[in-house]
């Protein structure tokens, strides 16, 4: 599907494209750990720890890794809060509260379907 860029940066973007522009933000969003991170964060902002016990499972290094990419993209802001111990927040931007919207729905059509998914069988040793 090839769309006219709005902002004019480009001469057009199309995910399928393996030079298109849109590549590293779809694959961001795609990533397990930044869907759940953004869902979370639709709560409202949260401490790293609040995070990570949500977000049961993902390692503190990926977490962070996840963190600043999403950071990176404007998708979440990152608010230092100078206090000891130091006081760090991170909340949705407006541009991750619209990210937010199709995650949902991802996430909810996920949970919904999960048993009607063929999954395969573990292989054995």
């Amino acid at each position: 599907m090839t769309t006219t860029c709005p902002s004019g940066q480009h001469s057009h973007h199309d995910v399928y494209a393996a030079q298109c522009p849109c590549r590293p933000l779809l694959d961001l969003l795609a990533n397990k750990w930044s869907a759940l991170a953004i869902g979370a964060l639709e709560e409202g902002p949260q401490r790293f720890g609040e995070l990570q016990r949500k977000l049961q499972g993902v390692s503190p290094k990926v977490l962070t890794q996840t963190l600043r990419r999403l950071e990176d993209f404007g998708i979440l802001d990152r608010t230092v809060y100078p206090a000891v111990p130091l006081h760090v927040e991170y909340s949705l931007t407006p541009l991750g509260q619209s990210a937010a919207v199709p995650l949902n729905h991802l996430r909810n059509w996920v949970e919904e379907n999960i048993d009607q998914a063929s999954r395969p069988e573990p292989v054995a040793s």
